[in-house]
């Protein structure tokens, strides 16, 4: 079997702050920067708006608290990389259900050719109930999944 050496140039990590998504970008900033200058890094967050759909005095105020502490998580995350050299960094806040976006939307939208997500958190009984977004992605994405254990 011959040697085969992927470069991604689009690499897509999806972050909630949960140990496994920060072991999840660790790994996708030093792929990034082995990939070359030309590789870019896209961390994202999916903002879950079904969640709020079941609170009976939804405001806007909510959703707005939630991004601007999503913005600050994100905010440490792009100098994380920056400080360990990547310059072609951005990240980004979505709305809507996280597994959809992240396996679907996201890459179409950023171009991505690799996502880099974190193992799952749930338990065993959670994930058969109301399943994992990292094993959504997995099945459903059209670009290639790595999964990060921390």
């Amino acid at each position: 079997m011959t040697d085969v050496k992927v470069n991604y140039k689009n690499i897509l990590v999806p972050v909630d702050g949960s140990k496994e998504a920060e072991a999840a970008l660790e790994r996708a900033i030093k792929v990034t920067l082995q990939n070359g200058p030309d590789a870019k890094l896209q961390i994202l967050h999916v903002i879950d708006t079904r969640s709020f759909q079941s609170v009976t005095d939804f405001r806007t105020t909510m959703v707005e608290q939630v991004a601007d502490t999503a913005k600050k998580t994100l905010e440490t995350y792009l100098e994380q990389a920056k400080s360990a050299g990547l310059e072609n960094v951005a990240y980004a806040i979505e709305y809507g259900s996280p597994k959809s976006v992240i396996a679907q939307q996201a890459p179409s939208k950023y171009g991505s050719d690799l996502i880099m997500i974190g193992a799952t958190g749930l338990n065993a009984i959670e994930r058969l109930l109301i399943g994992s977004v990292t094993e959504f992605v997995t099945r459903v994405s059209k670009v290639d999944t790595l999964i990060v254990r921390s």
